[in-house]
């Protein structure tokens, strides 16, 4: 019997350092080498200390999943779209690096996630740094090259080069052109732009990111998933619209595409902007905000840890414990006392979904509006700070638009080119795709400042519409938010017109008895 070489012996070890892990959304989760590699560092361990949802674990108990896994589902599901076009469609010249490439960059797409999620760039550092354009992706991005440099991992070693390292990146966080028409991509030439539509998709958000956490997050929440994503993958296919190559499904697919956009909208309105988990998700940026204002014994802030990524490695979930146990942090600590006693900010109003007459005000202005409209005696129970204003966007991914008509389909007769859905489609389709609404809370527990809140809110509100009548507590356009069930909600509609929350299988059936 012969003896390996040692480059044999060295390509078998090579081969069975992969890992395979059991997933609750995808089952087994064949993980290769360079992968692994990346997975076993505190860069992206830190991962399994971030809650997905943020807040939604006060709400959601079975909400308690992590950036962690959802990161793994997403390697996953980049792997089966990219392979699934490379084995349908040679022409297309997809290399294993390619493939390769794009699996990593759904790994590490949320490598730059800070606290509780999007809680830390979407709300605390837009507070934090007011005017900071900062995103997470940027810290995905550092914190890929810090990853690789700070535990010596060698691309080169799994035939990726330089360019290679840049086109992960560039699928991360796509850059914008800079002309209308340009190509802004480094990694890859314009023939393999689909590349770009699997990971983070800007032409329609048909990607494998949202595949994701769509079916994790329903899952975990206990809500039902109406699109099946697999069907999807298989019935991709790469065509060249309008001189641009793009991944398209098969026609009879739309209904399937159209539950993908449905499900987005059905988890904005009853998880992701709940109004409960908005309340938790204010109370954890109040805290934080505190705690950036008292910078600790070496002078730091957690504002400031995005700037080093060493310092990010170690700001996690855990710096909600930190605060609450620790000595001298006085008001932040007291917040999330609140919190965890469930003395949660009072949803006191909220503007119905068709009355925009507040939503072009800023959140702050909304709140300074309110208070002046306060009684002298009510300013002695209620302060500005005391009032919380939350703007409210419920859509299907493309604002006022329908999101299906940017989607291309290709049919069995013609598969080498594709359109958007046909006309006669959209006669089923919703005749408002968003909502738009205006949420105010008072972070005050007593009866009288709830009570003195929610009356201003009632005269602000009249003020903005030009009416004088005074306010009566019957008959308010503003909603109470004891009779007021975030879950069951649904705007309201008009003749034949579906509401945002209808379903397509609802909307048959109103059909067939019409």
């Amino acid at each position: 019997m012969a003896v390996p070489s040692s480059d044999g012996e060295a390509g078998l070890r090579k081969a069975f350092d992969g890992k395979v892990f059991n997933d609750p959304i995808h089952g087994h989760i064949e993980v290769d080498p360079l992968s692994v590699k990346i997975i076993d560092t505190p860069q992206f361990q830190r991962l399994r200390n971030i809650k997905q949802l943020g807040g939604g674990y006060w709400l959601y108990p079975g909400a308690c999943h992590n950036r962690f896994e959802h990161s793994l589902g997403v390697y996953y599901l980049s792997g089966r779209l990219t392979t699934e076009l490379q084995g349908k469609q040679p022409e297309l010249d997809i290399t294993p690096q390619d493939v390769l490439c794009v699996k990593i960059a759904g790994l590490c797409h949320d490598l730059g996630h800070g606290p509780f999620s999007h809680v830390f760039d979407q709300q605390f550092m837009k507070k934090a740094e007011p005017g900071c354009t900062w995103k997470h992706e940027d810290a995905s991005i550092e914190m890929f090259d810090h990853l690789i440099k700070q535990n010596k991992i060698n691309l080169a070693g799994y035939d990726l080069t330089q360019q290679d390292q840049t086109f992960i990146k560039e699928l991360i966080s796509p850059p914008k052109p800079k002309e209308p028409g340009s190509w802004p991509y480094k990694g890859r030439r314009q023939e393999k732009g689909f590349l770009y539509q699997i990971v983070s998709n800007s032409e329609n958000g048909m990607d494998v990111d949202k595949w994701d956490y769509f079916a994790r997050d329903s899952e975990c929440t206990g809500l039902s998933k109406k699109f099946d994503h697999m069907r999807l993958i298989q019935s991709a296919r790469v065509i060249k619209v309008h001189g641009k190559w793009q991944i398209c499904y098969r026609d009879k697919e739309w209904l399937n595409v159209y539950d993908m956009f449905y499900t987005r909208a059905c988890l904005h309105r009853q998880v992701y902007q709940h109004q409960a988990k908005v309340a938790v998700e204010m109370m954890i940026t109040d805290a934080l905000l505190e705690t950036d204002r008292t910078p600790g014994e070496d002078n730091k802030k957690i504002s400031g840890a995005r700037k080093n990524m060493d310092a990010y490695t170690r700001l996690t979930d855990s710096i909600f414990h930190k605060i609450l146990e620790g000595e001298g942090q006085g008001k932040a600590r007291d917040i999330l006392e609140n919190l965890v006693t469930r003395k949660l900010y009072r949803l006191v109003g909220e503007t119905e979904p068709g009355d925009l007459h507040l939503f072009p005000k800023s959140e702050a202005s909304i709140a300074e509006g309110i208070f002046a409209c306060a009684l002298p005696e009510e300013k002695k129970k209620i302060t500005l700070e005391d009032i919380a204003v939350n703007k409210v966007k419920v859509n299907y991914g493309m604002g006022e638009k329908n999101p299906v008509d940017s989607v291309n389909f290709w049919t069995k007769d013609k598969p080498n080119e594709a359109e958007p859905p046909k006309e006669k489609l959209s006669q089923m389709l919703p005749a408002n795709f968003a909502d738009n609404f205006v949420r105010v809370y008072c972070k005050k527990q007593d009866k009288d400042s709830i009570e003195a809140v929610k009356r201003c809110f009632r005269v602000f509100l009249m003020k903005e519409k030009g009416e004088t009548t005074p306010p009566k507590p019957e008959g308010s356009k503003v909603k109470d938010s004891s009779q007021h069930n975030p879950r069951t909600h649904k705007p309201p509609s008009g003749n034949a017109k579906r509401n945002l929350g209808s379903s397509m299988e609802e909307e048959a059936k109103r059909k067939k008895t019409t």
